[in-house]
């Protein structure tokens, strides 16, 4: 009796949080939905909705008399030309409103209709949030705020595609949705091919014949555009912006980037679409009769924006829809497919890589990559494999008891034994970064708040005794090999030493570098709001105090932009120095964990000839140095707080990778 008042009452609790985040998660996607009309709708109507207006506006091409595509501005397909004509008159009296709220109602239908096709079993909780979290990245993702924002109908063949795979009953029905979606975007005929070799024959030709139908439709009301659209222009390969250009995430657009032009582009790209059409069909069909239909109808999707010979960004949805599929047999590696496709999706490929150029071919072709990774490389488990559901588990240790009963405060936040897998790492650890300099930069507050700050910092110091900056600038000036060293080390060790430290830690002691990663996150996103609500003009920018920028040379103080790093950094953010908290982040870390006495020693003068490098360069004040102390100790506590202790209660048979107290008698383990 007493168990079973016990499971209702858990029940219960878990029906109550169930809801709570499932109603979040609604919350999330309508703030999103907002928030994207909104954005869409505040911009004056001649700079909204810029290819709907170049359509049907006053001087559109469906108003002007001749063929579509005498201005290669129309891209679409002669049939999609048939539909809008009639259309044009009314939509001009509601471009910005009717547009703008049908094409979120797309959106959230897509989001339905992917959340009812996961590939079962799928457990009641994936059930509820699904959707949700569907729209939300829907809303988050470049195609979709592309086509918001350039009024474009390219969701609009994805929804019939899931429609008429998930959603109608009947083969007739579903092949008359995808021959519908094919006659506005050509390339959706693939999904032909997987209807056939999956048995669903009636469809694909239903499909086939409608595609027919829908273009000798158009053909005969248009013939001159029809003729200029599939054989002058190539199934519409010569219309809109160049070719070449990086918002044609295709094939063809990356060998014309790549320098290959005439016969041989041709050719080549022929042979790759035919290899790209003959793997990632037959790994589609393979996945369909594995049950995983979405999976496939995604993969086919990879590769018909593969194989277009234009594949604008807008056009990309069908890439996102392959987070469906799973990927790796340890639950620590599950997380990298969908994160890699989600940042890809939503990040400019500027902000997944560094700006170096043989990084320069990747990163402009990044959702082509994932398109051809998932279409024809990506190693997608079966159903059938044992890891489909049930991964090999993550290794968790419990932290060592704490003299607070409330730590640690987020008893859901396990420490893990483990390694975190290595490329996931290393791209959030971009990402984030590239995240913070764009904050940093947005930051800017102003050069009058600035140099305000500046004098209350000065007074500040006199009244503790602490303005030192400028004899010890002018002292190092008039030492050139003091000038030459502090220079070099404040331009050189500034990245270096973290993310060396952090290297060793990841095969060294993986559980302190997780310990040690998420306490220098904290610190710099408290550095963050320092950036915003305290901007500060550093010695080298305050007029008439006789500072020398001895690192990047004179300022032209009357200029606003003081030089070239005005373009690369934000100057005033000072308050805290990140300089001097990530150097002690990296003393108190070596002197936490180094097993010797000189390695603790060494590791210590990191912050000190940190902190002499940016006084003596005129780069900070010695209080913007306490901020950043500050800043890391706030971060190490909030690990704390959040986490628990550095100690671990390691289980039985576990290999520890911190300083640990055993959970169970076990013997001893080496340190």
């Amino acid at each position: 009796m007493v168990n079973a008042e016990h499971s209702v009452r858990g029940s219960a609790t878990t029906d109550t949080r169930m809801g709570a985040a499932r109603a979040a998660l609604w919350l999330v996607a309508a703030v999103l939905a907002i928030r994207q009309t909104a954005a869409v709708l505040r911009q004056p109507p001649g700079e909204r909705l810029t290819d709907l207006e170049t359509w049907i506006g006053e001087n559109g091409v469906l108003h002007v008399k001749g063929s579509l595509y005498d201005t290669d501005k129309f891209t679409g397909t002669p049939f999609a030309g048939l539909v809008l004509k009639p259309l044009a008159r009314s939509a001009e009296q509601s471009l910005g409103v009717a547009w703008t709220f049908g094409t979120l109602l797309l959106v959230v239908g897509i989001g339905l209709v992917v959340a009812r096709a996961l590939p079962g079993p799928v457990s009641r909780r994936s059930g509820l949030l699904a959707a949700p979290i569907a729209i939300s990245l829907l809303m988050l993702s470049l195609p979709v705020r592309n086509s918001f924002y350039l009024g474009q109908t390219s969701i609009i063949p994805v929804l019939l595609v899931l429609l008429g795979c998930f959603a109608v009953r009947g083969e007739r029905s579903s092949g008359v949705l995808i021959g519908l979606g094919a006659a506005l975007q050509p390339t959706v005929l693939l999904f032909a091919p997987l209807l056939w070799f999956t048995g669903r024959k009636n469809a694909a030709v239903t499909s086939a014949g409608t595609f027919a139908a829908l273009s000798a439709l158009a053909w005969a009301a248009m013939p001159g555009d029809s003729w200029a659209y599939w054989v002058h222009h190539a199934a519409g390969a010569g219309l809109g912006a160049r070719p070449d250009s990086l918002a044609n995430q295709s094939l063809h657009g990356a060998l014309l980037r790549f320098g290959l032009q005439g016969p041989l582009e041709i050719a080549l790209y022929v042979a790759l679409a035919a290899v790209v059409c003959w793997f990632g069909l037959r790994r589609a069909v393979r996945y369909a009769e594995d049950g995983q239909l979405l999976l496939a109808v995604a993969l086919t999707g990879c590769v018909a924006v593969a194989v277009s010979p234009t594949a604008w960004q807008h056009q990309l949805l069908w890439v996102l829809l392959a987070v469906a599929g799973r990927v790796g047999k340890r639950a620590s590696d599950r997380m990298l497919w969908p994160v890699l496709i989600i940042l890809a999706m939503t990040l400019p490929g500027k902000m997944l890589l560094p700006n170096m150029a043989v990084l320069h071919p990747v990163r402009d072709n990044v959702l082509l990559i994932a398109a051809l990774a998932a279409a024809c490389a990506v190693p997608f488990l079966p159903r059938t494999s044992p890891y489909f559901r049930r991964p090999v588990p993550t290794e968790y240790a419990t932290p060592a008891p704490a003299r607070w009963a409330l730590v640690p405060l987020l008893p859901f936040w396990r420490r893990v034994l483990s390694r975190p897998n290595l490329l996931l790492e290393l791209l959030v650890i971009r990402v984030g970064y590239s995240v913070y300099s764009h904050i940093r930069a947005a930051a800017t507050g102003g050069v009058t708040a600035a140099e305000e700050h500046g004098r209350q910092i000065i007074s500040m110091e006199q009244a503790l005794g602490l303005d030192i900056e400028h004899w010890v600038n002018h002292a190092v000036v008039n030492a050139k090999w003091a000038e030459a060293f502090f220079n070099f080390y404040y331009t050189s060790f500034h990245f270096v030493v973290p993310l060396a430290i952090l290297g060793v830690l990841y095969v060294r002691r993986p559980a302190d570098y997780r310990w040690a990663r998420s306490s220098l996150a904290f610190a710099t996103v408290l550095a963050l709001l320092g950036f915003w609500l305290y901007p500060l003009a550093p010695p080298r920018l305050m007029p008439g105090m006789d500072f020398i920028d001895t690192v990047h040379g004179p300022q032209d103080l009357a200029n606003p932009d003081y030089g070239a790093m005005t373009a690369v950094t934000n100057q005033y953010a000072a308050m805290p120095s990140l300089h001097f908290g990530w150097s002690l982040w990296c003393g108190l870390v070596v002197l936490v964990i180094a097993p010797k006495l000189w390695m603790k020693l060494l590791g210590l003068l990191h912050p000190l000839f940190t902190v002499c490098a940016i006084v003596a360069t005129a780069n900070h004040w010695v209080l913007d140095a306490a901020g950043g102390a500050a800043v890391v100790g706030a971060g190490f506590g909030l690990t704390y707080v959040l986490a628990g202790r550095r100690d671990l209660l390691v289980p039985k048979g576990a290999i520890p990778s911190a300083r640990t107290e055993s959970a169970v008698p076990v013997p001893a383990v080496p340190k």
